[in-house]
């Protein structure tokens, strides 16, 4: 199995982040940050993501105020958490909202898109060099303050340059300089990576147009020029940036991606156009040296459409990163098919502070997140063990399933859902009763022949060994129950990890273990050492 690439790390060592971010759409207060802080220790959060605004950092050109971002380090250190910063600047969603007012007021300075009809929209073009140049000043203002006043404790785990950057409005600027480009030879260096792909979206665009050797955007590309022009020209634009961020401090830097799967899936219109997208990612990642990965912001619920984006973004040369997700719905069940078949090595919702009512307690559209990351957390250590190792097996129950089958090697694996389970199985005294309209979730981890961990809810796993048919043909099983106990246990225990090493904290057996081995959000994990 491919080994597993780890972007973030803290102390030298590997991290997964695990965390939430903040809502961004407006400056924030130090109250209402509070809330924020309480939401993130509800969902069992190690990180938090939260914005710095170019127009709040630099008012007046080439005067700063880094208050904000103190303010954001002391609060992550005081919650004992990390900080991922989110830079907001030269594009927020596709649009230019969050630039000084000094840019704003200057549009033959600090140049627009512009439509194809000619008239400019609330998007900074990529082809002005003033806004690069204005933009890669203050990011590395930025920078520089962080290494003078984080260098030491490190608390800033990673840097999102830009957010869900591209133009809404427009496939392409077809302004003076977006047009020049636009009829200009393709960069011979594109045209290199293209000869040596073995595939994907962009190939084949240049595949159905000739293979021209060389030539305009349109000649090579055909209808889809406008918006891969877009996306080498943001991309080159935002790599840059992090270069010269990189030059001062380096931290890990990745860009992350409104998807372009929904409604018409028409570049400028249902999303921003140039922004990396499923069918321009391979222009991204041959065009951004700098930027350490490209990350899906996956909102999509539905379950083919979900693994559709953990598999665009899951590459060999793109660990799979997911920095917003909704705080409630099917997101919750899918975040353990993310991590186990993906390999997702960091996962954060979207609008922390959703996640509580007035009252501080966990809204109950919320309950499911909530429950889903505090197994992810109990778990973080196995993550970091065995992802990569084809060991760690997603539970997730969709709609019809009553049980799901795993093969773990020497063992069959049935994990039988609340649900859909008539058999009268029950957890104990010690914790929550089953839920039977529960969902069942969670993961089966290997770690070894017969030795396995499990967290997750709304599920029983039952083991039983390979064996020959005839070791069961013949043998009156009255019920499951019976079937069951051809599966001896060495030990069932309750544990949790500290600093890596697992700590048994309450022991299984009899009635407890014989109907198969149930977990539930609060019983931490669970340690499951086969005897056959």
């Amino acid at each position: 199995m491919a080994s597993v690439q780890r972007v973030f790390k803290v102390n030298g060592k590997p991290f997964f982040p695990l965390g939430g971010q903040v809502f961004n759409s407006s400056a924030y207060t130090a109250e209402e940050m509070e809330t924020a802080w309480r939401a993130l220790k509800a969902i069992h959060a190690n990180t938090v993501e939260a914005p710095v605004y170019w127009e709040q950092v630099e008012p007046d050109e080439g005067r700063f105020d880094f208050a904000p971002v103190d303010a954001l380090l002391e609060g992550a250190r005081e919650h004992g958490l990390k900080l991922i910063i989110l830079w907001f600047a030269t594009w927020k969603n596709g649009c230019m909202k969050y630039a000084p007012a000094w840019v704003k007021r200057d549009p033959e300075r600090f140049r627009r898109v512009q439509t194809p009809a000619g008239a400019p929209l609330a998007v900074l073009s990529p082809h002005c060099q003033a806004n690069w140049e204005a933009d890669r000043r203050a990011f590395c203002a930025l920078l520089e303050h962080l290494r003078r006043v984080d260098g030491e404790q490190r608390t800033v785990i990673a840097i999102q340059v830009e957010n869900e950057p591209g133009s809404i409005g427009s496939d392409r600027d077809y302004g003076p300089d977006g047009q020049a480009a636009y009829q200009a030879p393709v960069p011979s260096e594109l045209v290199a990576a293209l000869r040596r792909a073995q595939g994907g979206p962009v190939h084949a665009a240049w595949q159905a147009n000739g293979a021209r050797q060389e030539g305009s955007w349109p000649e090579l590309f055909g209808w889809q020029a406008g918006e891969y022009l877009s996306a080498w020209q943001i991309a080159h634009y935002i790599d840059g940036l992090a270069a010269a961020g990189k030059a001062i401090y380096g931290v890990p830097m990745y860009v992350n991606v409104w998807l372009g799967e929904g409604s018409w899936r028409i570049p400028g219109l249902t999303y921003p156009a140039g922004g990396a997208v499923a069918g321009v990612l391979d222009i991204w990642k041959w065009s951004t040296p700098h930027i350490d990965l490209i990350a899906p912001d996956i909102y999509r619920s539905d379950w083919p459409g979900y693994l559709e984006s953990c598999a665009a973004y899951a590459r060999l040369d793109n660990p799979l990163f997911v920095p917003e997700s909704a705080p409630a719905g099917h997101n919750a069940h899918h975040v353990f098919r993310a991590v186990a078949d993906y390999d997702a090595i960091g996962y954060a919702c979207f609008g922390v502070e959703s996640v509580l009512a007035d009252d501080g307690s966990v809204r109950p559209e919320a309950r499911t997140l909530v429950e889903s990351f505090r197994c992810l957390a109990a778990a973080l250590p196995l993550l970091l063990r065995y992802q990569g190792t084809g060991r760690i097996r997603a539970i997730d129950q969709q709609e019809g399933m009553g049980e799901q089958y795993l093969d773990l090697g020497d063992y069959i694996g049935r994990a039988v859902f609340f649900s859909a389970d008539s058999s009268g199985a029950r957890t104990d005294f010690h914790h929550r009763d089953i839920d039977r309209h529960e969902r069942g979730r969670g993961l089966v981890i290997q770690a070894g022949p017969n030795e396995f961990y499990l967290v997750g809810a709304g599920f029983r796993l039952l083991l039983l060994k390979k064996q020959q048919p005839e070791a069961f043909l013949g043998l009156p099983w009255a019920n499951e129950f019976h079937a069951q106990r051809l599966s001896n246990y060495v030990q069932v225990a309750e544990g949790h990890f500290a600093d890596g090493t697992w700590i048994s904290d309450r022991r299984r057996n009899g009635d407890e273990s014989d109907f198969g081995v149930w977990v539930t959000p609060d019983v931490g994990v669970v340690h499951v050492v086969a005897g056959d």
